[in-house]
């Protein structure tokens, strides 16, 4: 029962169908809007997932390129790789935190100003497993584990949203939902950068081209162009024995360029579609729950939504917060740290979400220099995450997100403290945010 209740809350697009289901039932719709309403929720994620597919194994390769082209060592952050890691001994722990964590975003949604169900259930099994490693590290286990986890958790759920929420009404000009991906830390940094550099620049929406060179504005044939540079460059770099050896299966490698570029362009395309039809079914299926258990909540979706707000602005981010990246890799190589490779689906996905936080606030300059404090950010706050992982720092990979760092840092400081300054830190935290229920009067615009 409890490996059924952990590949629901871990399977994006039946957690999301469950809520639609769930609000539409609350509304009292008809039985043919229910199930047309769940089913393209459902039908919506796993486009989204699907399209991500295509995009992470365009990227993929991308790693063993620069490792076997420019000889690059170190550690690779990807959530997917330390979570599989740490399932050997967390797995129960990071459930339970898990489940009862989806719980306590209900109970601080319900009695806060922050009004926020966050449905990224990836990313909210991710947190829970660091959590689960960071509290384990400190200390402690069993049922204490469990609900200092859930509770961290919980408030979590409600807190990176709420540092969003003013961006997200930029991007989106509504209020109608919330922002639910643990790289916050990095798309506020961007936008605040973006209004700070920003002031007088076009949107990068606002491309002025050429007659004969108009197509660009397409972003997928733009896209597809510009990944065809940068994976010609890379398999140049590699070798052509190295690339039909290890990547291509005997495929030639520029024809094996050219095809990684168009999946690449062909992933962000089919998000694209995906975020739109989810949009269409989860906003008015959400109505139910805000009205019956948390007034004037907001469901917290995954960093796509944003995508079709600013779509150049994908690319640009993509592409500066990777330079960000290997400026800062380069950058710990010449102080003798540790290295932190750029990893490439991390850098697309958070980068690419920067840059449309920056546009928005201080256009095509801001989403250029955004986008690059992104990459910047991500890698020093994974380096500075490390230590504070117990044996999992020494593997050759990591949590690849801010929010992720940001988290395990503030439990791992109070650690090296006590383990009564953790639970401290935990109480007065989840007594602030309380608080705001009682001092500040709830509105449709609180988060």
């Amino acid at each position: 029962m409890l490996k059924l209740l952990t590949d629901i809350l871990s399977t994006p697009a039946i957690l999301i169908g469950f809520v639609s289901l769930f609000g539409l039932l609350i509304q009292k719709k008809g039985s043919s809007d229910i199930i047309k309403g769940s089913i393209k929720t459902i039908l919506g994620f796993v486009v989204i997932g699907g399209g991500a597919g295509i995009l992470v194994n365009a990227v993929t390769p991308v790693g063993a390129l620069l490792e076997q082209g420019f000889n690059l060592r170190g550690v690779i952050p990807n959530n997917e790789a330390i979570y599989a890691t740490a399932m050997k001994d967390f797995g129960g722990a990071t459930s339970m935190i898990m489940a009862f964590g989806m719980v306590d975003n209900i109970f601080f949604a319900r009695f806060s100003r922050f009004k926020v169900i966050f449905l990224t259930g990836h990313h909210t099994l991710f947190m829970a497993c660091m959590v689960a490693i960071i509290l384990s590290v400190a200390g402690f286990e069993g049922v204490t584990l469990v609900a200092l986890g859930s509770v961290t958790l919980g408030l979590i759920m409600v807190l990176f949203p709420a540092m969003a929420q003013p961006f997200m009404r930029k991007i989106t000009g509504s209020d109608d939902v919330a922002f639910g991906h643990f790289s916050t830390c990095g798309y506020v940094a961007a936008g605040l950068v973006g209004k700070l550099v920003g002031k007088g620049s076009k949107s990068t929406e606002e491309m002025n081209l050429p007659k004969n060179l108009i197509f660009l504005r397409d972003s997928s044939i733009s896209i597809s162009l510009t990944m065809g540079i940068i994976y010609l460059i890379l398999v140049a770099a590699a070798g052509d024995e190295f690339v039909m050896t290890h990547l291509s299966n005997g495929q030639n490698p520029i024809v094996y360029a050219i095809m990684s570029a168009i999946g690449f362009a062909a992933g962000v395309f089919i998000i694209l579609q995906g975020v739109r039809l989810v949009l269409a079914e989860i906003v008015p299926a959400f109505t139910g729950i805000s009205q019956k258990l948390v007034p004037n909540a907001k469901p917290a979706l995954d960093c796509p939504l944003v995508f079709p707000y600013a779509q150049n602005a994908v690319l640009i981010g993509f592409l500066c917060s990777f330079l960000g990246g290997l400026l800062s890799m380069a950058l710990l190589g010449s102080m003798h740290m540790t290295l932190i490779l750029p990893g490439v689906v991390p850098h697309f996905f958070t980068g690419a979400t920067a840059a449309v936080f920056a546009n928005a606030t201080g256009g095509r300059r801001g989403a250029v220099i955004g986008s690059f404090v992104n990459g910047v950010v991500i890698t020093f706050l994974t380096l500075w995450l490390l230590p504070v992982l117990g044996k999992l720092g020494f593997a050759n990979t990591t949590f690849s997100d801010a929010d992720f760092a940001v988290t395990g840092i503030f439990l791992g400081h109070l650690a090296t403290i006590s383990k009564g300054a953790v639970i401290a830190g935990i109480a007065v935290v989840a007594a602030g945010v309380l608080s705001t229920g009682f001092l500040f009067k709830p509105t449709v615009n609180a988060v």
